[in-house]
């Protein structure tokens, strides 16, 4: 599952904008997943990361920004015979 928000803070308040990218650093034969942006905070995102980066705080290696995917289905239903009750003693 991914978060439902763009990972950026603006002036303390967390974008209120659906994830477009998933952010990660290629670094030799690895990729990490470090966030999710929105398009608007892309830039602002990479430029962070370089400075991480440069202070050594981050793996060096390629940014990417790798496009979500959104996937709906609608071949789930519930019916009431479905849920089951637990007690609990």
């Amino acid at each position: 599952m991914l978060p439902d928000r763009c990972s950026v803070l603006e002036k303390g308040k967390q974008c209120v904008n659906p994830p477009e990218f998933i952010v990660s650093i290629i670094s030799n034969k690895d990729e990490y997943m470090i966030g999710v942006t929105c398009e608007k905070h892309k830039q602002i995102v990479s430029a962070k990361i370089e400075i991480l980066q440069n202070e050594g705080k981050v793996n060096d290696g390629k940014i990417s920004f790798s496009p979500i995917k959104v996937v709906g289905t609608d071949c789930i239903h519930a019916d009431t015979d479905d849920f089951i009750q637990i007690d609990m003693k």
